[in-house]
């Protein structure tokens, strides 16, 4: 199978060649550089976020999906989104049927851009959606934050979060390239069940540092980003059976304790 690259600069294109990529240069903010890529492929992975501020939409996914319809050549496409889609469902248990309800402008559009590639079905192609919640792996890891000791919240405030490990939502992916079916969405998120603060703790054991403060939600208000704010404002716990029926892929870092241990075990890892 050959492979190739959107890019939009030649660090990127010399990072991926030695890896048997070919690089095509373009960009989803300029529509006309993207006609050079519209008949290149049949099965797309469409990886790139919204833009950060503007109108609650997704102009990049937009330009890609025009290509893309009016070539006519793509047969299967995926496209990793954010568990940021439902919003705050105040702890419970998300399954992909769950209303979408984004609070954040970042959320909304993400919908845009699920509704965007959706189109996609109409002209014949395959469109499969991972929802995906905070990345990590052992290089990804909240080392800064633990080092600074910004707060997290006390338990009667504190939110469930997700997650799921770098490497392996780069095999989901090609997993629902190859296997989903057309139409379906996926909560792509590991095993691990935890709120926030304990998560941190988790990190902050493993690594020898020290736990962060816990705070009140107002005081934490006073000392942390509004974007860090608005990921500790939502509350929700993914369910991932349907990934796992139907991809059918086992996860190589199935939970927390797996990223962390293989963290410690890297060489390349300093803490």
């Amino acid at each position: 199978m050959r492979v190739l690259a959107l890019v939009r600069s030649a660090e990127s294109a010399a990072a991926l060649r030695p890896l048997g990529v070919r690089c095509v240069a373009a960009d989803l903010d300029d529509r006309r550089s993207l006609r050079r890529i519209a008949s290149l492929a049949r099965w797309v992975w469409h990886f790139a976020p919204p833009p950060n501020s503007g109108a609650a939409t997704d102009p990049r996914s937009r330009a890609l999906v025009d290509v893309l319809a009016g070539a006519g050549r793509v047969r299967r496409l995926c496209y990793i989104s954010t568990s940021g889609v439902y919003g705050d469902c105040a702890g419970a248990v998300v399954p992909e049927t769950r209303p979408l309800a984004p609070a954040s402008a970042r959320g909304k559009r993400r919908v845009d851009a699920e509704r965007a590639v959706r189109t996609l079905a109409r002209r014949g192609v395959a469109v499969s959606i991972l929802r995906a919640p905070g990345i990590y792996g052992p290089d990804r890891l909240p080392l800064d934050r633990l080092r600074r000791g910004d707060p997290v919240l006390r338990a009667e405030d504190d939110v469930h979060t997700n997650h799921i490990d770098a490497a392996d939502l780069a095999r989901l992916a090609w997993a629902a390239l190859h296997r989903a079916r057309g139409g379906r969405t996926y909560n792509a998120s590991d095993d691990t069940r935890l709120k926030m603060a304990d998560y941190f703790d988790r990190v902050a054991d493993a690594c020898g540092l020290p736990r962060p403060p816990r705070v009140a939600r107002a005081e934490a208000g006073q000392r942390l980003s509004p974007m860090t704010l608005s990921f500790m404002s939502e509350s929700r716990v993914l369910d991932n059976r349907r990934m796992k029926r139907e991809l059918r892929l086992r996860l190589a870092r199935p939970d927390v304790d797996a990223v962390l241990a293989a963290a410690l075990n890297s060489p390349s890892t300093t803490f």
